[in-house]
């Protein structure tokens, strides 16, 4: 089994491109009837799991739910906690997490990677922590 880090992650572009592109190919089942801003998102688990989501609109716009979001439940749910990178596409270029998707991701692993661009050759790679300074985590 794999063992990755964002350090490892960070210093690996062959695996940043991977990573965005398994994004941008998730984008392609996007439910956004209402935006039609598609987006798809690939988290890679610290043993090597990946997990793509997509967004998923809602007539009552409060019931939407991100593809981060949708990526990181897929994880949790079977069994994953701590995270390297999350790559997250769009059709229509960059996207960058919002603020749940963010605080969300900092429960489980704060220092973990967001790569997001224009397309492969043109990303941006930055931690968590600098997206989400100071994000709310409760003592346990």
């Amino acid at each position: 089994m794999k063992e990755y880090t964002p350090r490892k992650v960070k210093k690996n572009q062959s695996l940043i491109r991977t990573l965005y592109r398994r994004a941008r190919e998730a984008s392609e089942n996007a439910y956004a009837p209402y935006s039609h801003f598609c987006v798809g998102a690939a988290l890679l688990a610290c043993d090597g799991g990946l997990f793509t989501g997509v967004n998923v609109e809602s007539a009552s716009y409060g019931a939407t739910v991100c593809a981060e979001r949708t990526a990181l439940v897929k994880a949790v749910s079977q069994g994953a906690r701590e995270f390297a990178a999350i790559a997250i596409a769009s059709r229509q270029g960059e996207a960058w997490p919002c603020g749940i998707c963010r605080q969300m991701l900092y429960e489980f692993s704060p220092d973990m990677l967001v790569i997001t661009g224009e397309d492969e050759e043109h990303l941006e790679v930055v931690t968590l922590s600098k997206l989400l300074p100071r994000g709310f985590r409760l003592q346990q």
